[in-house]
């Protein structure tokens, strides 16, 4: 495709990583960011951009989303995935490990990266197999994977029973600069559940996760941590006495990051009262404390991220009693609005919240990318901070439609996104 020369017109420009806050026009060319007010020399458009009443800010990048590809093509793939995060805003795609074949070789990261290439829309980045098929057991062979392109190791919801297997492997990951990606649960404890334990879930009859299930763990593998110096990740956090574990952690030293998936920021185990299998989620919802707790936890940048935690399901996967049915929940089209509404509830100014799906977890993963100075790539979303549209089956982009905010009205929509450079999408919504 030829590169486009852009001009971004009249948009409320926010930039967090460089703490610019101000209406002014992008000059985009060669796939970056040429100049910011005043166009260059001789600068000549190929496109121009109208984006007054709308935020001009770096792509979105989700650090866990996943795509279904290779594997589960009946619940989704590369294309309808990162089709859909365009149209989200979010230009960077995080993949979990957990496809089948498990990204546990060079081969399958290439074949990850070549569809993603294919579909030209959004970027798909993987995290590399800790341990081999995720079986726990026998360590991957992290240079080759990171030779291969991997942005970071994980077992995904797996985690490694084996504390010295679970010790060496961080070990490896240090000795090659890797940041291990952690999503904290003891499966002796979260064992058969599918709700959060408590009062709530006695009642329900529904077997429960206690909150120990992720402490513990956090416990475990922070002392694994402080032995190895490995740089680690935190993924999808549900206490908020994890996230209080995690921030002493760090404020005592060491080098850890944490995430919180949106719909935690939201929902609570209130949600499920009347066995709605949408809120079947892993880990899950918990408290109104845990809710409030985590949304404190962003606020003051004790969590530094959030995520989607995007997992699309066909309808047949919900429709069965709840522990029978998959968890997971589609959240590519929910995650910008749901950023936009924390702004809205004075949790976060607008900047600080876009800092969390943008410059912050580009930082995480060390890649270069979200923020938009003079020689940045230009990964850009453009969006309508004041649209309201409501989650419905014609309004969702995603294959996956299994989301506990269906009919939830949404404010904040992507007008256009930019990868790269090249607009791959755009739309006039009503």
């Amino acid at each position: 495709m030829t590169a486009q020369r852009i001009h971004i017109q009249g948009g409320r420009f926010i930039d967090p990583a460089n703490n610019i806050d101000a209406k002014q026009d992008l000059w985009i060319a060669d796939g970056k960011i040429q100049a910011l007010g005043t166009a260059p020399d001789g600068f000549k458009a190929d496109l121009s951009i109208d984006a007054n009443g709308l935020v001009v800010c770096p792509g979105l990048i989700d650090l866990s989303a996943r795509t279904r590809e290779p594997g589960q093509s009946d619940k989704a793939t590369i294309a309808s995935e990162t089709r859909a995060a365009a149209s989200a805003g979010i230009t960077t795609l995080i993949g979990p490990p957990d496809t089948n074949p498990v990204i546990d070789s060079a081969a399958v990261v290439e074949l990850i990266h070549h569809k993603a290439r294919q579909a030209n829309y959004s970027r798909l980045l993987v995290l590399g197999a800790l341990t081999r098929g995720l079986g726990g057991e026998t360590i991957t062979a992290m240079h080759t994977l990171k030779g291969a392109g991997v942005v970071g190791m994980s077992n995904a919801s797996l985690p490694v029973q084996n504390t010295l297997v679970l010790r060496r492997a961080f070990e490896y990951a240090a000795t090659h600069d890797l940041t291990v990606f952690i999503r904290p649960d003891d499966p002796d404890l979260s064992c058969g559940g599918c709700v959060h334990e408590g009062a709530l879930s006695t009642r329900l009859g529904l077997p429960g996760i206690p909150e120990a299930a992720e402490t513990v763990a956090v416990a475990k593998t922070l002392e694994l941590i402080e032995q190895t110096g490995v740089r680690a990740h935190f993924s999808q956090l549900s206490s908020k006495r994890a996230a209080h574990m995690i921030a002493r952690a760090r404020h005592d030293g060491l080098k850890i990051t944490s995430d919180v998936a949106a719909h935690h920021l939201y929902l609570t185990e209130v949600d499920i009262r009347n066995y709605d299998s949408a809120c079947h989620l892993l880990p899950p919802l918990r408290s109104e404390q845990d809710r409030d707790g985590l949304r404190e936890c962003i606020g003051t940048g004790m969590i530094d991220a959030i995520c989607s935690d995007h997992q699309p399901h066909e309808p047949d996967a919900k429709q069965a009693p709840f522990p029978d049915t998959a968890p997971g929940l589609s959240g590519l089209d929910t995650l910008l609005p749901l950023v936009n509404r924390l702004a809205n509830e004075k949790l976060l100014s607008l900047p600080e919240a876009i800092s969390r799906v943008t410059h912050l977890p580009a930082d995480i993963l060390g890649l270069d990318s979200g923020k938009l100075g003079v020689g940045d790539v230009a990964d850009i979303c453009i969006f309508d901070p004041d649209s309201h549209w409501f989650v419905s089956s014609e309004t969702l982009q995603s294959q996956g439609h299994n989301t506990p905010f269906m009919g939830w009205e949404m404010q904040g929509r992507a007008r256009h996104t930019l990868v790269n450079g090249q607009l791959v999408f755009s739309s006039d919504h009503d």
